[in-house]
């Protein structure tokens, strides 16, 4: 980890307190991850309690404290897309990269996760891959799919 890119990260944003969650959200966006030793050097820049950035980095979704993959795999099982599938979809998604939703691969490539709704319920069901939707999605085609991101 490279702890000079995280001082002026902070350095950038004047060592300003009110600017703790544009801080996380540049670490972030630098490790795709906020690694503890990161949030220990805010804590002491900053002069806030390690415990209240732990509070702030585990009330937004957008943060994470483990390492994710290079790309974002979301299955959508909301109602719609359950229903057309999306919890078959899952596991085929499971078995395929071997982790359960809520986890990463080991060798970082992937990260899958599960939503409620992602508002394309007329696609369902519906897998999207970083920003890239997939309606109407089988199972058979999933596996064509993931090789374009290997």
């Amino acid at each position: 980890m490279d702890l000079e890119a995280i001082r002026k990260i902070i350095e950038t944003h004047g060592y300003q307190k009110a600017s703790l969650i544009a801080i996380l959200q540049d670490v972030q966006a630098k490790m795709n991850y906020l690694p503890r030793k990161a949030l220990l050097q805010i804590s002491k820049s900053l002069d806030i309690p390690t415990a209240r950035i732990y509070e702030v980095a585990t009330f937004y979704k957008a943060f994470s404290l483990e390492p994710k993959g290079k790309h974002t795999l979301r299955v959508c099982l909301g109602t719609a897309c359950h229903v057309r599938g999306g919890a078959r979809l899952l596991d085929t998604l499971e078995n395929l990269l071997g982790v359960k939703a809520g986890r990463t691969t080991r060798d970082l490539s992937f990260t899958l996760e599960t939503v409620n709704c992602l508002g394309a319920c007329a696609l369902g069901p519906v897998l999207v891959i970083d920003d890239r939707v997939y309606g109407r999605i089988r199972a058979d085609k999933i596996e064509s799919i993931l090789k374009k991101y290997r």
